[in-house]
Order: C-alpha cells, then sequence, then structure tokens
C-alpha cells in the first residue's frame, strides 16, 4: 500500500525548523516520529510455522499555543503492517475509549495493511488552579511502571516495547490542584456506544513524603473503586495499587466472568552500587483463570478484548532489570513469570542511541513452560501452560524523532 500521506509527513520534517523561525518558535511547535519494527515469531501462531511481522509507523504532532493560557493540539497516525501469514496479527482495534470515528482502516487482515487515525485533536487550559482539556487526548493513571492496576482507561501491555506515546480517547478532563501536590479531578471518556462511557473522579496527594492516589467511579458499565499509594523504604522504592469492580454483562460472551473482581500490585525499585537498577512486580490478575484450559475463555472476555488486561491467569511475578553500559548504550530485560502453571517469558535487549534523535533497539524474547497437547480420549486441543506454546520471538526497533 502506497499512501501519499507518507510524503506528507516526509514535507512535514524537512518545513518546520521553517516554519517554526517564521513565528519566532513562540505560538507553534511541530515534532513527529518515524517507527520501524520488525519481528521475527517462532510457531506463529501456536502450533505452525516460523512468521514475519513487519510494522511501520509515522507520526506528526502540532501544538498551537492560544491566547489566554490555552493550547490546541493535533497528532496524525499512520501505520502500515506487512505479515507474512494473514488475519493471524491485525492492526490495533482503537475503538473502546472513543466516540468518534477518525480512523481508516485499508486491506485489514491482508499480507499489507493501513491504518490512518487522528491521535490527538484537543484543546486544552488553565484557568488559575484549574486545569481543563476537551478532545482526543491521552490519559493515564497509577504510578507502577510494569502494570498499573489503577491506569484503567489506555493502559500498555507490560510487553510493549513503544511506550512513547499514549494512545489518545475522547474525553473530557477537569483537574484542580491544591497546595503543592493535591490534586482533585473528574474525568469523563466517550465510547462508541453510551452504555459503556465512562465516569471517574481521581484524587491525590503527598502526605510525609507518600503519594497518595485515589480513583472511583463507572469504568465502561463497570463500578469501579481504586487506591495507591507510593513511597520510599530506605534506598528501596516502593508502590503498591490495587483497583476492585462490579462486572459487567457477567454471564454473556462480551462480558465479564466474574460479578466481582479485583486487580493489585506491589512494586519495589532499587538501585545497586555498580549501576544495575532493578524493578520487581507481583501483580495479582483478579479477572484471569487458576486453569490454563479456561485461557481462551479469559482471552475472549471484555477486560481483555478491552485493553484493561493482557494476561490470563491470577498470579505472575515481573522483572524489569536495566544497566547503561555506556551512555550510547543500554541493557534492559523483562521477565514475566506465570506462577500458577510455571511458564514465562525472558527478553533481554540492547538500546543503541546512534544520534539525538535515533535510537535502535535488538531485543530476543524466550518462551518456556508446557507445551498445548493434544488430549487422548476427544482429540482436542489442551492448552497447558500461558507463554509454553508461543513460542520465541526476536527482532528490532528503529525510532527517529524530528
Amino acid at each position: 500500500m502506497k499512501s501519499p500521506l507518507a510524503i506528507f509527513f516526509l514535507l512535514c520534517w524537512l518545513l518546520s525548523p521553517i516554519q517554526a523561525r517564521a513565528i519566532d518558535g513562540e505560538s507553534l511547535s511541530v515534532s513527529g516520529a518515524l517507527k520501524s519494527l520488525n519481528l521475527y515469531l517462532e510457531r506463529f501462531p501456536p502450533g505452525s510455522a516460523d512468521g514475519v511481522v513487519a510494522t511501520g509507523h509515522a507520526r506528526f504532532d502540532l501544538s498551537l499555543q492560544l491566547a489566554g493560557q490555552k493550547g490546541f493540539e493535533l497528532a496524525v497516525n499512520q501505520r502500515l503492517l506487512w505479515t507474512s501469514r494473514p488475519s493471524t496479527v491485525t492492526l490495533p482495534d482503537l475503538q473502546s475509549n472513543r466516540f468518534f470515528d477518525l480512523e481508516k482502516t485499508r486491506r485489514e487482515s491482508e499480507r499489507l495493511s493501513g491504518q490512518l487515525e487522528i491521535d490527538r485533536l484537543l484543546v486544552h487550559g488553565d484557568a488559575g488552579r484549574l486545569s481543563w482539556a476537551i478532545g482526543r487526548q491521552a490519559i493515564g493513571f497509577g504510578r507502577i511502571s510494569l502494570f498499573s492496576p489503577l491506569d484503567v482507561i489506555a493502559p500498555f501491555s507490560p510487553e510493549a516495547l513503544d511506550t512513547d506515546v499514549r494512545p489518545g480517547v475522547d474525553a473530557l478532563q477537569l483537574t484542580r490542584f491544591a497546595g503543592l501536590a493535591g490534586q482533585l479531578g473528574g474525568v469523563m471518556v466517550a465510547a462508541e456506544d453510551s452504555q459503556y462511557n465512562s465516569y471517574l473522579v481521581t484524587a491525590g496527594d503527598n502526605i510525609n513524603a507518600v503519594d497518595l492516589l485515589f480513583l472511583g467511579g463507572k469504568l465502561r458499565g463497570r463500578s469501579l473503586l481504586g487506591f495507591g499509594l507510593a513511597g520510599e523504604l530506605g534506598k528501596v522504592g516502593l508502590k503498591t495499587e490495587i483497583s476492585w469492580y462490579r462486572g459487567r454483562d457477567v454471564g454473556r460472551p462480551d462480558g465479564d466472568l466474574q460479578q466481582r473482581f479485583s486487580v493489585a500490585a506491589v512494586e519495589g525499585w532499587y538501585r545497586f552500587d555498580n549501576g544495575i537498577v532493578l524493578i520487581g512486580e507481583y501483580l495479582y490478575n483478579g479477572f484471569g483463570t487458576h486453569d490454563p484450559n479456561e485461557y481462551p475463555v479469559v482471552a475472549a472476555s471484555a477486560p481483555v478484548r478491552e485493553g484493561l488486561g493482557f494476561l490470563l491467569a491470577r498470579h505472575y511475578l515481573m522483572l524489569a532489570p536495566s544497566y547503561q553500559f555506556h551512555p550510547l548504550i543500554n541493557f534492559d530485560g523483562l521477565l514475566i513469570y506465570n506462577l500458577e502453571d510455571r511458564s514465562g517469558l525472558v527478553r533481554p535487549r540492547v538500546v543503541f542511541s546512534l544520534a539525538d534523535n535515533l535510537q535502535l533497539d535488538f531485543f530476543w524474547a524466550l518462551t518456556f513452560g508446557s507445551k498445548t497437547g493434544i488430549d487422548a480420549l476427544s482429540g482436542l486441543s489442551v492448552v497447558r501452560s500461558e507463554f509454553g506454546s508461543r513460542g520465541d520471538s526476536g527482532g528490532l526497533f528503529v525510532r527517529f524523532y524530528f
């Protein structure tokens, strides 16, 4: 698929310095990114031959400062996806938290497909201690790094490689600040179907060097109450968060599996004297299951389809070490271990900073655990672990910012 938008992005990058000088760089800023992820997957999908996935992503951001402490933001994304096995990997479904249809996908489920979207389209401003924003914008909650139970609107998967920009949602957000760290806010996120709108109240403060965060309301038709705190114990940074839900459409194919469930996590951060930084998290995934045979059911349930969560069992341990080998070379890693079926993923990565605005990542993900088998009596596939049948994967990720 050849898109004239690619030429448009190139022209914006070339002309952005001229535009900034033309208006003295005081009210308008133009930026963006070009990204390419090339991925090799073993057993893609599980039980089949190997496969290759290549994605290209171009983003253009425009920010305009208006009079009276107001601003306007616009961002456009163009994605291209090529896969050796059509229909097994598709472009993202972005409609869980969006009312307006500002996306266009072409040649969906074919070997080469494309998606054009408006990811930011908002007006924002400040009036004393009150901050407001209306339109397509980024909204994130929670403090935990690897996976936050309070990051409920559009969270990233703990396996995500590209977390620079959070997907935009259609929302109205009001926040009133008090003191040095106190704040009280309200958020309304619109969905395509109004019964799945989200209405949330947030509050936060810092008391005796401990950050407190409260979250409550309705999340896409289900009741939600959440609480989190973050502080330090000696040289160890500690964070804990929990969210409680009353299930929506329980028992229906497109609903939640439980009438009530919770998601909770505890995360610790420590920097060793040799420069190694280690982040560790225990995650309780309340909408998951204890039985590997039920993983397909969990994967089809509302929390996973909406992107509220990405894992299928109940109990997990996650570790993320990192080390700066050189000012231009960083090593980091990710371990996700399913404590119930004893399967997991280990992903080491090397990050090269080739220039101020150019980065190259090399990574490889190793999976382990019991593989999917065949039941001797029924002849049907039997899932024995979450990661055991996925196969290994790896590749390179290039990012260029302008």
